[in-house]
């Protein structure tokens, strides 16, 4: 698969997204109105969806039903959109610019901002909850249990939590590493994840796509790291250079851009190596890889 075969499909899956979260976060009248326009305001703003892809791209390897696996592909994509509307707030990151136009409290209010957010989870885990995601009571708790744990004080929560106190977490590679795991790489392991508890995917299978979205995660921090150094506000479509101004560690301060993006290609070697035991069927996965490496956006 080409890289521009490859963008046609992640634009064709984000297109699926919105198409599901526009018919999820209707419009409303009255009182709910604001809340409803926030919400739609910062879910609806576009991005390349690539934790929903990867819960699509999971699943088809095992098989799984499509349709539930858009509705947790979508729960996921809830949970990522509100975690970006709280940390753009004035009291985390304080950042103005997000998917390319004003973040939602620049757009609504601070007060708006944090209600759409926390309505944004809280929908995710309605979807779950819901026999249409999936007819078994049991893989719909292990899905909502998966996620409460990566959204959490033990993933994205945690990470975040880490990522405001610098001075107790470290600012060596091993506390890098063990931040962004959490507050990057819990999320990214759930989606890949989903789509193997959505197939009834053996342990080992799960057991290896743990592995690969590990590495992945990583390496997509690190990109991430690269992008805020060398990029540029109309590229990441974010406000860049702010890591670096705030004095904050990363993978681009601890390694410098050359060990850095070297760390990237040996993470993303070791991904592949994880996908393995899914021959063929991961390529589409295998070529995810690519991209994360090579992104700009």
């Amino acid at each position: 698969m080409s890289a521009a075969d490859f963008d046609q499909l992640l634009q064709k899956n984000a297109e699926h997204i919105a198409t599901a979260l526009d018919v999820l976060i209707p419009r409303a009248a009255g009182p709910e109105a604001r809340l409803m326009s926030a919400m739609r305001y910062s879910a609806l703003a576009g991005g390349k969806r690539m934790r929903p892809f990867f819960v699509m791209e999971s699943g088809r390897l095992f098989g799984a039903d499509e349709h539930g696996l858009l509705r947790v592909a979508v729960a996921v994509e809830c949970i990522h959109t509100y975690s970006l509307v709280h940390d753009d707030l004035p009291c985390m990151d304080d950042d103005d610019l997000r998917r390319g136009r004003p973040t939602a409290h620049k757009a609504f209010d601070e007060a708006t901002a944090v209600l759409s957010g926390d309505a944004l989870q809280a929908l995710a885990f309605e979807i779950l909850a819901t026999p249409e995601t999936d007819p078994e009571p049991q893989i719909r708790c292990e899905l909502i249990r998966c996620l409460a744990e990566a959204a959490g004080a033990r993933g994205m929560v945690g990470g975040q939590m880490i990522d405001m106190l610098p001075g107790d977490a470290g600012d060596d590679l091993i506390a890098a590493t063990r931040m962004q795991r959490l507050k990057t790489g819990a999320l990214i392991a759930f989606s890949l994840e989903a789509g193997a508890i959505v197939g009834r995917a053996s342990q080992e299978a799960r057991l290896a796509l743990h592995r690969f979205a590990q590495d992945l995660g990583l390496a997509f921090q690190i990109a991430d790291d690269l992008m805020d150094i060398t990029g540029s506000a109309s590229e990441a479509g974010k406000s860049v250079g702010k890591d670096a101004d705030r004095g904050k560690t990363n993978f681009v301060t601890l390694l410098g851009v050359d060990g850095a993006q070297a760390r990237l290609r040996l993470l993303g070697d070791q991904a592949s190596g994880h996908l393995a035991i899914f021959g063929a069927r991961a390529k589409t996965l295998a070529q995810s890889v690519d991209f994360v490496i090579n992104r700009r956006v």
